[in-house]
């Protein structure tokens, strides 16, 4: 099974506001970078975004290790998804899960895979999570772009 490190971050210029989503993928010798945004969104739901789109232009199973610098993203899939499912997608206090659409992607996602989830401190001069969140920053300017295009 190929082994990949992937190094995901979000951005959002306002909460909500415009916002992006970035990832970095490293395989051996190989990497790939991807980004993308959207014009209304939050913050955590382009923290989600950049795991889901990593992990799904994976072509095959995979190990993975995922590199995140949010701990909403980090404490869902690791502590509180399992509880989410449980109760139909509800909270511990009955109150529906924020971002649903978005997690059940992502718990779809991760299937196919064996993954070790990794949170890292973001801004801390750390090269892949720097790049990811660079690559966010680009997935927002280039949402702004193309909404000052159309």
């Amino acid at each position: 099974m190929e082994k990949v490190e992937i190094y995901t971050d979000g951005a959002c210029k306002g909460n909500p506001g415009p916002g992006g989503w970035g990832a970095w993928l490293i395989a051996g010798e190989r990497s790939k970078e991807l980004c993308g945004g959207e014009m209304d969104t939050t913050n955590n739901r382009m923290e989600l975004k950049a795991v889901i789109e990593a992990l799904n232009a994976l072509k095959r199973p995979c190990e993975v290790i995922v590199h995140t610098d949010s701990q909403y993203v980090q404490k869902g899939i690791s502590e509180w998804l399992a509880g989410w499912k449980a109760r139909g997608w509800k909270t511990a206090s009955k109150a529906p899960v924020k971002n649903v659409d978005l997690w059940q992607a992502l718990d779809e996602a991760r299937l196919h895979h064996q993954i070790e989830w990794r949170w890292v401190k973001g801004h801390a001069g750390h090269e892949g999570n720097e790049k990811a969140d660079a690559l966010a920053n680009r997935g927002v300017e280039l949402t702004l772009r193309a909404a000052r295009a159309a």
